[in-house]
């Protein structure tokens, strides 16, 4: 039973990034109906953001006022990084068949990639993170874990919660669920369709910084490559909980976060294979999604 408790608050740590991750995919799709290919990089941006500036600023890590403005400033640069690119590269785009918009985050992504990978101040040399908070040992009953965990755990539900109420309860939150709903009749009820859409992919890449941060604060190692792949466990998550639902992708997030902990702890080989397992077996009994609805598309 120690070791089952264990394993929730492993899987709730990681399932945390890949949920503030999967929001982001969803509501990007929710919005414009493409898929962000390019999304899991803007994790990698909001965590190299935050290494630069903590190791710039070493001599004042003591301080918890600057680490929490350096790690601020690091998740700002990645959605604004997220709004370029929706600026340069999809805006262009919007009124093309979507398969375009696909190839280019596509190569958006392998763009950024290389570049960080050729800037010599970065390179495809993995990195250290800096440790922000100094962890403790922590009893709860009779299971042993440490303070860094249920911080970010805490950390991941705090922004999911406050996201969601966001989206139901907010001007703008309204305006994103108008554009979703149909793009064209928000434009002629007054919405600004363009700023709705940066702000979703700002709010987005924002979290996808806040991901970084959680991630790199339990393994704490960074490289140019480290947003593809947990980028693609996130789509998985954002896909099995329902594409579009913000609480889907939540869902999704977190229930992928136990599973591959569990699969791991059985053998760490079959993890990465589980977690392709759960996509098919949720899209073969539930196509929509654990929380999405089926919809039907007239033609």
């Amino acid at each position: 039973m120690e070791n089952i408790l264990q394993l929730i608050i492993f899987g709730l740590r990681i399932g945390g990034v890949y949920a503030l991750l999967a929001i982001g995919y969803t509501m990007v799709y929710g919005i414009v109906n493409m898929i962000n290919m390019v999304h899991g990089d803007f994790l990698m941006i909001g965590a190299f953001a935050g290494y630069f500036i903590l190791t710039l600023g070493a001599v004042y890590m003591g301080n918890p006022i600057f680490v929490l403005m350096a790690l601020l400033v690091a998740c700002i640069l990645a959605g604004l990084t997220s709004v370029a690119v929706e600026r340069i590269a999809y805006r262009p785009l919007r009124n093309k068949p979507k398969i375009c918009s696909l190839i280019t985050a596509t190569g958006v992504s392998m763009f950024i990639e290389n570049l960080f990978r050729a800037l010599p101040f970065i390179g495809p040399t993995p990195r250290g993170f800096p440790v922000i908070i100094e962890s403790q040992t922590i009893r709860l009953g009779s299971v042993e874990t440490d303070s860094n965990s249920l911080i970010m755990i805490a950390v991941a539900v705090i922004c999911c919660i406050v996201l969601n109420y966001f989206v139901e309860h907010t001007k703008t939150g309204w305006q994103m669920r108008a554009v979703s709903m149909d793009s064209e009749a928000a434009s002629l009820m007054g919405i600004n369709v363009d700023r709705i859409i940066s702000v979703t992919f700002f709010i987005g890449a924002f979290l996808a910084g806040i991901g970084g941060i959680v991630y790199t604060s339990f393994f704490p190692m960074i490289d140019v490559y480290m947003g593809s792949w947990i980028g693609t466990k996130a789509f998985i998550a954002a896909v099995a909980g329902g594409i579009g639902d913000i609480k889907g992708a939540m869902v999704g997030g977190f229930l992928l976060g136990l599973i591959e902990i569990f699969a791991t702890s059985i053998d760490s080989r079959f993890a990465y294979m589980v977690v392709f397992m759960m996509l098919i077996v949720v899209l073969v009994f539930k196509p929509a999604g654990l929380l999405g609805k089926t919809t039907i598309e007239k033609v």
